[in-house]
């Protein structure tokens, strides 16, 4: 009895010992598994740094392992990110915690929403991962349910992945991308690796690194978003991530990177440098290249290094400054790289009182972007005037080499670092003109004025007397004038805050050699080329005979004039002399859109690249319009026929004649029918509307574009000649992609990318409006951030029950002239 009481002990810790011996290698979990996150879980390991990894599964090996888990970043552990990291391992595969190597996070679905402790990860008997917070609030999930998935695996090359009874991937985490490429792992075309805002914060920032199909770039998000990297490699759907460098698919180019013996990675940083990092024992892991270090010298050629209008120069930072009058304070004194603030912010609403702050020798990173400058202009002087009558212009730039005359002109509604320029260098000359507000000073009175002061009372008592004797004179005079003519009437308007530049008529008739060159007919009046004095070159819309006043004329053009975006065709000036209406617009010199898709010849046919650019084009237009101006615009004429080509294909939507203003507190308002048959959204007919009638419009003009014909076709046999029409039927026979333009030999070649679009230009088409995409889901959706909706109603051409006339649905503003906004067409 003695001895069987002492073996018990000894029999416990071989037991224990037993136990810990074995291995942590668990890759893989069964349906209706739950973890919770607490310290209950048994590979629950902290780190010298205060970093925590809580592991769910392991790839468990002697050095480098990926583990899929719950990971803190700091020793208070009051939140937690759901990551796929790189840990240490010794022999016996336990994670262990040397000083130089904590967890490094490769993937997060919840980055920007870290949850708390108890939060729990469930992986239901339906097939779905779900992340739920301390509160059962869902954070995050694969919607998966319902895909016959078998189970979880993590796989040894740290991809995890959702598996079929086939053991085929249903969803995978290498298809989610965050800010770290794995070796093995691809960047497919539209898909972006976003960094981290800060080495502590792992919330997204605006920084993103994408690939397009003229190769791989780096943008700052912006409203339209600035470029600072770029490397031109055409044809691409692709590139792989191997030891030592970056492959494109299918053309087989490379980027040479520097390979190592080990594990390594690629991480896009909260900075906006792209770095190889590699593990040694010795060192643990440390940097071994930099990807944009070939393209861009020095820090001050990333947008963030000295924060928003903060100059860089040999890695230190300053702000705006010319003259003895400062316009800018540091946004912290102790940390120069937070950047600048204006003392005085812009307002639109004093255009009067804003001024342009010369910096002679200062450049932009986005002169890398050729498409980002405005081609229209090529002088200093243009360059600074337009941006000085765009109020959401906030800086220009202008860069040019030998020739002052021929240079490059760059608007930014958002600044972010500049840096110095040295020409010796650079090989080209810069300036920055900065807009800032200047608050006028209240005259003070001299003393001459002040002792003036009585002689004007007393002179005004009597000329009051002399006024009340002219009243009737003048009444006389106003009205025999008024009754005269209304050619008579002054010309000398004062200039109104806000509006783009005005010329005279005399100014527009030489610039357009009498208006000898006419580009088109419609929309109100005809369109003639011309060219103004700084040999900017511009399309000039003379109005016909409106019978609209000169004070609603400039009012309504002041409207249009405050809307500035890359994807809209700009307004740079306009005449409203005597009874001339004429609108001066920036050229546009290949055209409109329709005479490129509707096959007139075979020169004419264009890529699926370039249609897949101008569908983009054409949806952040609209999303502006929609959604980002102070007054949400609805356009009411989406056609291709209103949309126009720049030089490199680039499109912008014109022609405002028929848009609408309406207010953010309408729902939808009640206006009478308007626009373009064949392109007209089925709510049209009970007059209640809102700007969702754009997107049905767009996903007409899509089909259009990625079928080569028009929607109504009368040239077609009857059953063909409605393209929705026919859409409906090819779907219900599963014969979408023969819809795809039989024209275009690289359109045959690229169908299965087509028909993802012809999917989106389906759900732009939903008969109920509310079951329409917002424009700037459909630019997310072609840029690749998120995935087209599948669950669509075909019956495109229904209308749908209209909402009952109520004073609330009712525009209070009258709808801009059917002619002043008017583009060029």
């Amino acid at each position: 009895m003695q001895q069987s009481t002492l073996l018990l002990p000894l029999l416990l810790l071989l037991a224990t010992n037993s136990a810990r011996s074995q291995p942590f290698d668990y890759p893989a979990a069964n349906l209706s598994t739950i973890w919770t996150n607490d310290e209950s879980l048994k590979h629950n390991v902290s780190y010298p740094d205060g970093s925590t990894i809580r592991a769910l599964l392991l790839r468990g090996s002697f050095g480098q392992s990926f583990a899929f888990g719950f990971y803190c970043s700091t020793s208070s552990c009051t939140s937690f990110i759901l990551c796929l990291c790189l840990v240490y391992t010794n022999s016996g595969s336990y994670i262990t915690k040397p000083m130089q190597a904590p967890p490094q996070v490769l993937w997060s679905p919840n980055r920007s929403r870290p949850v708390r402790e108890k939060a729990s990860l469930h992986l239901t008997s339906n097939g779905d991962l779900i992340l739920y917070d301390a509160d059962s609030t869902v954070v995050w999930s694969t919607n998966t349910s319902g895909l016959a998935v078998s189970g979880l695996n993590l796989t040894l090359n740290g991809n995890l992945i959702l598996f079929n009874r086939n053991n085929i991937p249903v969803w995978q985490s290498f298809d989610h991308l965050t800010d770290t490429l794995i070796v093995g792992q691809s960047l497919k075309l539209g898909q972006r690796l976003t960094a981290n805002s800060s080495t502590t914060n792992s919330t997204e920032s605006s920084l993103y690194f994408t690939l397009l199909s003229d190769g791989l770039s780096a943008f700052i998000d912006s409203n339209p978003p600035q470029m600072y990297y770029h490397s031109s490699v055409k044809g691409s759907q692709n590139i792989t991530y191997s030891n030592g460098s970056l492959v494109f698919s299918p053309n087989g180019e490379s980027i040479s990177l520097p390979s190592a013996p080990s594990m390594q990675y690629m991480r896009f940083e909260f900075d906006g440098h792209l770095k190889v990092y590699s593990w040694t024992d010795a060192s643990g892991w440390s940097i071994i290249g930099n990807v944009f270090a070939g393209s861009i010298v020095d820090d001050c050629g990333y947008p963030t290094v000295c924060g928003a209008y903060g100059i860089c120069s040999g890695g230190q930072c300053s702000c705006p400054a010319n003259g003895s009058t400062p316009f800018f304070d540091q946004v912290d004194g102790r940390q120069p790289n937070l950047g600048c603030k204006l003392k005085t912010p812009l307002s639109c609403q004093a255009l009067q009182n804003h001024q342009l702050l010369t910096l002679n020798n200062v450049s932009y990173f986005n002169y890398v972007d050729s498409s980002a400058k405005i081609h229209s202009i090529k002088t200093e002087a243009a360059c600074k005037l337009a941006c000085l009558t765009n109020c959401p212009c906030k800086a220009a730039f202008f860069q040019y080499g030998g020739d002052i005359s021929d240079g490059s002109c760059y608007l930014l509604t958002q600044v972010f670092s500049m840096r110095n320029n040295v020409p010796d260098v650079s090989h080209y000359n810069s300036s920055a003109y900065i807009k800032v507000q200047v608050n006028p000073s209240p005259p003070s009175l001299t003393t001459g004025e002040r002792s003036s002061n009585l002689a004007i009372i007393l002179g005004s008592v009597f000329g009051g007397l002399v006024v009340v004797s002219l009243v009737a004179c003048i009444v006389l005079v106003v009205w025999r004038r008024k009754m005269a003519s209304e050619l008579e009437e002054d010309d000398e308007f004062d200039q109104v805050p806000g509006m783009p530049a005005r010329f005279s008529f005399e100014e527009l008739r030489i610039a357009t050699e009498n208006f000898s060159k006419k580009l088109g007919q419609g929309g109100f009046g005809s369109v003639f080329e011309g060219e103004l004095a700084d040999g900017v070159k511009v399309a000039v819309k003379r109005l016909d005979e409106i019978g609209q006043g000169k004070k609603e004329f400039l009012a309504e053009v002041q409207t249009i004039g405050s809307i500035h975006h890359i994807k809209l065709v700009r307004l740079i000036g306009f005449c409203a002399e005597k009874t001339y209406r004429l609108l001066v617009y920036e050229y546009m010199p290949n055209g409109s859109l329709d005479k490129w898709i509707f096959h007139a010849s075979k020169a004419d046919d264009l890529d699926w690249n370039t249609r897949r650019r101008i569908i983009t084009d054409i949806a952040k237009g609209l999303s502006y319009l929609h959604e980002e101006c102070r007054q949400r615009i609805a356009h009411l004429d989406i056609k291709p026929q209103n949309i126009l080509l720049d030089e490199h294909f680039n499109a912008k939507v014109s022609d405002f004649g028929l848009s609408k203003l309406i207010d953010r507190e309408q729902s939808q308002v009640m206006t009478r029918m308007r626009g373009t048959p064949g392109y007209l959204a089925p709510e049209w007919l009970t007059s209640i509307i809102t700007e969702k009638v754009d997107i049905y419009s767009f996903g007409v003009v899509v089909m259009e574009i990625v079928c080569g014909r028009k929607n109504l076709d009368y040239s077609q046999p009857e059953e063909s000649m409605h393209l929705v029409r026919q859409l409906q039927k090819f779907i219900q026979e599963s014969k979408v992609e023969d819809l795809v333009d039989s024209h275009s030999h690289d359109m045959q070649l690229h169908k299965k990318e087509v028909v993802e679009i012809i999917w989106l230009a389906m759900w732009c088409l939903q008969a109920d409006s509310s079951r329409r995409p917002l424009m700037s889901e459909v630019v997310k959706v072609l840029e690749g951030s998120i995935s087209v909706e599948h669950e669509l109603d075909f019956d495109f051409l229904s209308s749908t029950p209209a909402v009952a006339p109520n004073a609330k649905y009712w525009s209070d503003s009258a709808p801009m002239m059917d002619s002043v906004l008017s583009g060029p067409r």
